[in-house]
């Protein structure tokens, strides 16, 4: 794999800000590690960072670039600070980077397929919440989406009694009023039509983050949305995501497979 630390300007941000990235590489595969480029543009994956992380930390602390080697898989890792993946009321427009500005940056430095069946989406923590509300606000873009641990039920996390979001960063993100529709995952999911894409849904079951999930399966098990789901011992911890990321990659339908 080619690894790429990208510093680059974001319009959309109005300031610099840095991405890494995963490319397949053409040559002989390394000791140790095979090595898989298809011709033509690679599918890619959008891995998206926790509340305290940055674009780097799954690359510094899980083994993703050993896992997506035999893959022929791009990775896009971006940085969006504490901003949920929102365009923030009091903050910047984190949302309109991500969804709109960063896959056509990509795609103008590397070349990254442009298919919906070859895009996907993955995220831990707030990441998790992140990949679950691009996809299923933009269905037609992704041909699968995972949360690992995942903050999938943010409109409860403003007063929850032992686990609240920190005050700051929700007036930061969606200041004094409650979680727009939008922004809302489960009320997403329970207003997402047949077009939504594969999804997944792991968490530990001693993750802090647990009962977010389950309120997440109850939709969808109401609304007969199918979501493969991987419970199990864990907490919030990267033993835990790093176990689960390989699992997600073995799930997702890649066609080269």
């Amino acid at each position: 794999m080619a690894l790429i630390r990208c510093d680059f300007f974001s319009e959309a941000l109005g300031m610099g800000t840095s991405m890494t990235v995963l490319l397949p590489d053409r040559g002989a595969a390394g000791i140790g590690v095979p090595g898989a480029a298809a011709d033509g543009d690679p599918p890619v994956l959008y891995l998206l960072h926790g509340l305290t992380d940055d674009d780097t930390v799954w690359t510094r602390r899980t083994s993703i670039e050993r896992y997506v080697a035999p893959l022929g898989l791009a990775v896009v890792m971006p940085q969006v600070q504490r901003s949920f993946y929102c365009d923030e009321a009091h903050g910047n427009r984190y949302w309109t980077f991500l969804s709109e500005e960063l896959p056509e940056v990509c795609r103008s430095f590397f070349r990254l397929s442009t298919r919906r069946e070859d895009t996907f989406v993955a995220g831990l923590s707030m990441g998790g919440y992140g990949a679950m509300k691009w996809a299923l606000r933009h269905p037609e873009r992704f041909a699968a989406a995972a949360s690992l641990s995942g903050a999938l039920d943010v409109t409860r996390r403003r007063h929850h009694a032992t686990r609240p979001v920190d005050p700051a960063v929700w007036r930061t993100v969606w200041g004094d009023g409650p979680v727009p529709a939008d922004d809302d995952t489960v009320g997403l999911l329970d207003r997402s039509g047949d077009d939504r894409p594969a999804l997944y849904v792991a968490c530990g079951t001693e993750d802090f983050l647990y009962e977010d999930s389950m309120r997440f399966l109850d939709v969808a098990r109401k609304r007969d949305v199918p979501v493969t789901v991987d419970f199990g011992p864990g907490d919030h911890d990267w033993a835990y995501w790093d176990a689960r990321i390989s699992d997600v990659l073995a799930w997702l339908p890649l066609r080269t497979r």
